[in-house]
């Protein structure tokens, strides 16, 4: 079967194995390429298959897949956080062991997510994606009445603005490109004026960090999206002297006992502008190389690229 792989030489489809039986075999119908696989593919030859947003069937079934792998008995993965179980053994499909990029693969039953028949199943690899972003929103826990403003125009960002304004709140959208400001013009978001009680940071670089001090409020909260690979470069003396409050939002899990891709696989159900403003473009899967390029040319109107096999 074909899978998305670095050669060693770029990335390209390569010939594997079927996998093996498992829990649920699923026939992938769609995989959408994230920031972090393009990061994995610069650094070099990976053992593994590429892609932790995808959607597909089993048994004829519609599902898109929670890719994380977790014990489920541990105290964290108890308390509906499965991204940070503290088993040896738990490991995230597309980094640790082989994802979506593929034909088929072979995924716990728990990770199934069901899907709607108002959701396109190609349209559900928005789900995991989608679900960082509203867990982003609840870990803020915005009130009524505050300002809300996302910095950073990429999908995740744009994804946050989709969760708030699903959730009942106006936000604002400070994006670099203009497809970006207006994609977030789609969904409802604002443009940038004032300061702000609460600031998103969706940029992950260190003048998107600087850009946050300077519209958060005196005494505001900042929640981290992106991921940082070394030290956060925190913009000290506005930190300090505004007395902010910083949280970290990591992937997903659960809140009030409802899993986050549960709570976005209805809001793309309900709300199919979403996916048609995120989806930009869209390749078969022998297409991989030529994807993975236009996924990594923002400025050239890219939001959300999709794979298909």
């Amino acid at each position: 079967m074909r899978a998305v792989r670095n050669t060693g030489s770029g990335v390209g489809i390569v010939e594997v194995p079927e996998p093996d039986a498992g829990d649920a075999r699923l026939r992938v119908k769609a995989a959408s390429i994230c920031g972090s696989d393009l990061n994995l593919a610069s650094q070099g030859t990976m053992a593994y298959t590429y892609g932790h947003e995808f959607a597909g069937e089993v048994d004829g079934q519609r599902y898109a897949v929670e890719p994380a792998i977790c014990c489920g008995s541990c105290e964290q993965c108890l308390a509906g956080h499965p991204v940070r179980c503290t088993s040896a053994n738990r490991a995230n499909l597309g980094f640790d062991a082989d994802g979506g990029l593929a034909d088929w693969v072979v995924v716990p039953n728990y990770t199934l997510i069901p899907l709607s028949p108002s959701l396109d199943v190609r349209d559900a690899c928005l789900i995991e994606p989608a679900a960082v972003a509203w867990h982003g929103v609840r870990v803020a826990q915005p009130r009524d009445g505050e300002r809300l403003l996302v910095v950073g125009g990429g999908s995740i960002g744009l994804l946050v603005a989709a969760a708030a304004r699903h959730m009942g709140f106006e936000v604002d959208l400070e994006a670099r490109h203009r497809h970006q400001i207006e994609a977030g013009e789609r969904l409802g978001a604002g443009r940038p004026s004032g300061t702000y009680d609460l600031v998103f940071d969706a940029a992950g670089s260190t003048s998107g960090l600087q850009r946050c001090a300077d519209q958060v409020r005196i005494g505001g909260r900042l929640v981290l999206l992106s991921f940082y690979q070394d030290l956060v470069p925190f913009p000290g003396f506005a930190f300090m002297t505004k007395e902010l409050t910083v949280r970290a939002a990591m992937a997903y899990g659960s809140h009030e006992g409802t899993r986050d891709c549960d709570d976005v696989a209805a809001m793309l159900a309900a709300n199919s502008e979403i996916a048609s403003t995120l989806i930009t473009h869209r390749f078969p899967l022998d297409d991989a190389e030529e994807a993975f390029r236009v996924a990594g040319d923002r400025s050239a109107g890219a939001i959300k690229v999709v794979l298909e096999p």
